[in-house]
């Protein structure tokens, strides 16, 4: 499997000049907003959002200066999500370090979320890239509502198959689709390439977080993701959905009440894994991950042969080979 560092090769001066105008984007006249940001700033990911507008936009013409708009947008509105999430979660961490709201309190983390949010906005108006804010607005919306979907079926756990796909369609999906559609509309593609784009980016965006979701049950555990975390949370992953699809009524109705009841009892939470992986939930849920890395693949398939669309596939591979 090739590493981020040579999937980012055909786009790696792209991806440096865009950090600095990110950078930029975030600067702000308010000493506290600017330390806040900077803090933000410096723990950022494996910029694997960047890299799918850049190679989305290359295998579709030349990455122009709408791609590094387009690229920083994302950016924008997705860190603006993040903080947001933490003060929802009450979450103290974010990747390994203290989150906005552990050190500076929920106000000041959700008005910088806010303000995150209208540097996006702002950044796509100054520019007239309209094309670019409806696409990004319309996969920040799905992914509130796929947030919404979850938490209202969190409290029944009456989540079926089809609903569990459609919450990780608005609430994963949608980000990654938003990436290749903007990348591919940012260097004027026609609408039915940006289509193809954004169904691209929504089948890898399924496959990712049918991995998410695989780690939790996964013995050996190499994500450094402690097991049973989405349980703790109540969260219904396709693991433990595919165990209760072949559970009798009574086998159900105890898996269910451990989830909703028993969900911080380590023994009882060890129990429900053990069982996810004796029934096959790991594997039909690999078989079903592997499905969506195919259907991106077929997309990506229609494209012709190039750097950027090799360096897009091995993109896709990695998400579903990641180790966390």
């Amino acid at each position: 499997m090739a590493t981020l560092s040579e999937i980012k090769q055909p786009i790696q001066s792209n991806l440096d000049e865009f950090e600095k105008k990110f950078r930029d984007s975030m600067k702000s006249n308010v000493a506290l907003l600017d330390i806040i940001t900077r803090y933000l700033y410096k723990r950022k990911g494996k910029q694997m959002r960047p890299m799918f507008v850049f190679l989305s936009a290359k295998v579709n013409g030349g990455i122009n200066e709408s791609t590094y708009i387009a690229a920083s947008l994302i950016e924008l509105l997705h860190t603006a999500t993040l903080v947001h999430d933490d003060v929802v979660d009450d979450s103290n961490v974010r990747r390994g370090f203290f989150s906005i709201n552990a050190l500076w309190k929920n106000k000041v983390a959700v008005l910088v979320g806010d303000f995150l949010l209208s540097k996006g906005l702002l950044l796509s108006l100054d520019s007239n890239e309209f094309d670019l804010l409806k696409i990004v607005s319309e996969a920040t919306r799905e992914m509130s509502e796929g947030e919404l979907l979850q938490i209202e079926k969190a409290r029944k756990l009456d989540i079926s198959e089809d609903i569990y796909f459609e919450i990780i369609r608005k609430k994963t999906a949608s980000l990654i689709a938003s990436c290749c559609a903007a990348g591919a509309a940012s260097v004027k593609a026609d609408p039915e390439m940006i289509k193809k784009m954004k169904a691209f980016g929504e089948n890898v965006g399924i496959a990712f977080q049918i991995k998410d979701d695989i780690f939790d049950y996964e013995s050996s555990n190499r994500s450094g993701k402690p097991n049973g975390i989405d349980i703790k949370e109540r969260k219904m992953t396709l693991p433990l959905i595919y165990l209760l699809n072949q559970s009798d009524f009574v086998e159900k109705r105890k898996i269910i009440n451990i989830v909703k009841n028993h969900n911080n009892n380590p023994e009882k939470v060890a129990m429900v894994i053990n069982k996810v992986n004796e029934n096959g939930g790991i594997g039909y849920a690999r078989q079903k991950m592997i499905s969506y890395h195919d259907k991106a693949m077929q997309i990506l398939d229609e494209f012709p042969d190039s750097e950027s669309k090799t360096a897009l596939k091995q993109l896709v591979d990695f998400t579903i080979e990641r180790k966390k």
